[in-house]
C-alpha cells in the first residue's frame, strides 16, 4: 500500500487531485470517467464524487493500481 502525506497545514485533499497525483488517471478530464465506471472505492465504499474530501486515515483503491492511504 502506498502512503501519501498531506501537505503541511492542510487537513484534506480532493479525490480528483489524489487520482492525478498517484497517476491513476493521465489527465484531470479522465477522472470523471474513472469514477463513473465504478473503479474507485474510498474506505471500501464505491465513490463517484471527484470533489470528495479525503482526510488522514482514508484508503483509496483504484482498480488496477496500488491502494493509497492518506496520512
Amino acid at each position: 500500500m502506498r502512503t501519501i502525506d498531506l501537505r503541511p497545514g492542510e487537513d484534506s485533499i480532493r479525490l480528483g487531485q489524489l487520482l492525478k497525483l498517484v497517476d491513476a488517471v493521465p489527465t484531470g478530464a479522465q477522472v470523471k470517467d474513472v469514477l463513473l465506471a465504478g473503479s474507485v472505492t474510498v474506505n471500501g465504499e464505491p465513490e463517484e464524487r471527484r470533489g470528495r474530501q479525503l482526510r488522514s486515515g482514508d484508503v483509496v483503491a483504484v482498480e488496477g493500481h496500488e491502494d493509497v492511504r492518506i496520512r
